[in-house]
């Protein structure tokens, strides 16, 4: 059963740091290395230096990391909080015009046993990503950015107790990113309110939506610690739970936005074969003029299968021409993974018509960004973009509760939760 505790959260210390928006970052997957340089530049406090520090001659990353993380906590750059609380979190943002707040909390949840597990995984993970989380939680021994959890809130705890306790509070964090969301930050530390938090959330099926390499990391940090202790296990140390963001289903504050693909092909792709082949499989119109491109994608998006392709300064739509040819291609994934975009992108296109590995794809890049990769197709000749349309919430809770996994880079979700604005230290350790 899904259990969420209160914690002493570590924070910057506002009394020495003045502007938090000079040491706040996004979480690490969705940093470039040139957004990396600029938060390394930004402050010698930027969190940056801890979440994706860089090799240095005397000392790697990670260790080079915990080393800035107990020196910070040492001169009371980051303090711990007095008591345990749950954290309301709002998130007031601008996408496509429509300014939006999406709600929700941060807390720690505990780690699922597998045998019986209400913490559900939508994605696949990579394992070298995994590989450089742990090494890095090894060294600082804390959680340095929650995973972002979406749960359909049955008996509506966040909103009530939104409502019922925040208006009368003023946020004790309040920053503004470099993408102009602003983030607020309450606290929550009545024992009595946070006991009705705790037990109201019991039973709610849990939907990883960002941070499935962080969970599964920490749940490799306990079993590993598990292992260490033995029979002095409890199941109750720190080590056992992570921190999270909990929110919603409603789509109100809820934004989810397709995550694009831009092929680097060592060689020479014809445009004029390429879509040749695809008419195997699909309907292909051309559109001449970029903005009809995206409104129609948009609006196909509701009612069909359609992928966007970008080359030699040219869009076409790629239609489905009929659901039944995935039976046969994806036979062994069940529908609800079959009629994903993403999966239809993945086997048809890059499987069957540019025959490609799907486990081996080193020269393809990600982003939710479509000008840029219109930029780096313009810019080599040799690139091609696909531009997909976002995930459903639906099929991403469908696909979980079906005990299978989207292929990585499926859905990304917006805004993020920012890095450096609460830390969860393993006190025992």
């Amino acid at each position: 059963m899904t259990k969420i505790r209160a914690f002493k959260a570590v924070v910057y210390n506002q009394e020495k740091i003045g502007n938090l928006k000079q040491v706040v970052c996004p979480p690490y997957d969705v940093i470039s290395p040139a957004a990396q340089e600029i938060f390394l530049e930004r402050s010698l406090y930027n969190f940056i230096h801890v979440l994706l520090s860089k090799d240095s001659p005397d000392e790697d990353r990670y260790h080079k990391a915990a080393t800035i993380f107990r020196q910070w906590l040492k001169d009371s750059i980051l303090v711990e909080e007095e008591r345990p609380a749950i954290y309301f979190y709002s998130q007031q943002y601008i996408i496509r015009g429509e300014k939006k707040t999406r709600l929700g909390f941060i807390s720690l949840l505990r780690l699922a046993d597998e045998k019986s597990s209400s913490v559900y995984g939508h994605e696949n993970t990579h394992t070298a990503a995994k590989l450089d989380r742990f090494k890095l939680i090894k060294q600082v021994k804390a959680n340095l950015s929650p995973i972002f959890i979406i749960c359909q809130d049955k008996k509506r705890i966040i909103q009530r107790i939104f409502q019922k306790y925040i208006p009368s509070q003023t946020a004790f964090i309040e920053v503004t990113d470099d993408e102009k969301t602003v983030h607020k930050l309450w606290r929550i530390d009545d024992p009595q309110v946070l006991k009705s938090i705790e037990s109201g959330m019991n039973g709610e099926n849990m939907f990883i939506a960002d941070g499935h390499h962080r969970y599964e990391v920490a749940c490799a940090y306990r079993d590993l610690k598990r292992e260490k202790l033995k029979d002095q296990f409890t199941g109750e140390e720190d080590f056992n739970y992570c921190l999270a963001y909990f929110t919603n289903t409603d789509p109100r504050g809820l934004s989810i936005l397709a995550i694009h693909r831009l092929l680097k092909l060592a060689k020479g792709l014809s445009l004029d074969d390429f879509i040749a082949k695809a008419k195997e499989y699909f309907d292909v119109d051309q559109v001449k003029d970029k903005t009809r491109f995206f409104f129609l994608m948009e609006k196909a998006g509701c009612t069909e299968h359609l992928i966007g392709v970008y080359k030699d300064k040219k869009y076409f739509l790629l239609r489905l021409k009929n659901i039944k040819i995935l039976d046969k291609l994806i036979a062994d994934k069940p529908k609800e993974y079959r009629t994903l975009d993403v999966a239809i992108f993945n086997y048809l296109v890059l499987k069957n018509i540019l025959k490609l590995d799907l486990n081996n794809l080193p020269n393809i890049k990600y982003s939710p960004d479509p000008p840029e990769l219109l930029e780096e197709v313009d810019a080599n000749p040799s690139n091609i973009a696909f531009f997909l349309n976002p995930v459903k919430i639906e099929q991403i809770i469908n696909v979980a509760l079906g005990g299978n996994k989207m292929p990585p880079k499926s859905t990304y979700f917006y805004p993020k939760v920012l890095s450096g604005l609460l830390i969860n230290k393993f006190e025992k350790d």
